[in-house]
């Protein structure tokens, strides 16, 4: 499961390349990022010691969010920058430094293909999925900003009904840290969803410490930022995706013309 063949060979020429992009001329606004929109694992890793049913759990990606992140780009023009590869390679939302980076245990699951890693192994994957995806991230903001672009970040996530035997009774949640201008307009358009049972920082809150995208290109790069979480089970199929991007579209396009009106963007 380990690399006998050096770091190098981590992704060979007939891998998928690890930065997916939709819509990079986009219009809108918003930025869409998905850092577990994909389940790949090269394959020198096999499946890192895993049965298939533990790799298409939620523990190995976002379920349901490519599906949203593709229609919601789409609606609102919107560039989407996605990572193809597993998160229990490496997590596309984690420090490089934190041990949840290359997990050893993902919920309940131990992850044998992860154990024992040589630092250079562990640098491979950080060098070959993770820094490609975020230096693009970093290249397209450049890029809005010189060209004058308003750059709002939307991260897109997914989340497990019941995580270690607790159920989450969210359908939807915010994620915010240190922007106090996106989040609560995003709260109060979707609890005015009257339907909607809505997580302010649930399931999760961003940090530091437990989060890389939101504040290395959100909060450091001055960016009106908020990730957003779906409840899995609510986006499980096709017709769910498509009905949550139209929700978030609509939300979220109501906000833009907030913004713009208030001269915000």
């Amino acid at each position: 499961m380990n690399n006998p063949g050096g770091p190098s060979l981590l992704l060979g020429s007939t891998e998928v390349p690890p930065v997916h992009e939709l819509n990079a001329t986009g219009r809108s606004p918003f930025l869409l990022t998905s850092d577990h929109y994909g389940r790949l694992i090269p394959r020198v890793l096999g499946d890192l010691g895993l049965p298939e049913s533990e790799l298409t759990r939620h523990i190995a990606w976002d379920i349901g969010i490519a599906g949203v992140a593709e229609a919601l780009s789409g609606h609102l023009d919107a560039h989407l920058v996605a990572q193809r590869y597993s998160r229990l390679v490496i997590d596309c939302n984690r420090p490089p430094t934190a041990p949840s980076s290359i997990p050893i245990v993902s919920e309940a699951t131990t992850v044998p293909g992860n154990e024992g890693l040589a630092r250079d192994e562990a640098e491979a994957r950080r060098r070959q999925i993770f820094d490609p995806y975020h230096r693009r991230i970093d290249e397209v903001i450049d890029a809005r900003l010189a060209a004058g672009m308003p750059t709002v970040l939307v991260s897109l996530h997914s989340f497990t009904p019941v995580y270690a035997g607790i159920a989450r009774p969210w359908h939807i949640g915010t994620l915010y840290h240190r922007d106090t201008k996106l989040p609560p307009r995003l709260l109060k358009h979707l609890r005015a969803e009257a339907d909607l049972v809505v997580g302010d920082n649930e399931p999760y809150a961003v940090s530091d410490e437990t989060d890389y995208t939101i504040p290395v290109h959100g909060e450091a790069r001055g960016l009106m930022n908020s990730g957003i979480e779906i409840r899995q089970d609510l986006i499980g199929d096709q017709s769910g995706q498509q009905q949550w991007a139209e929700r978030l579209a609509r939300v979220l396009g109501v906000i833009a013309q907030a913004l713009r009106a208030e001269g915000m963007i």
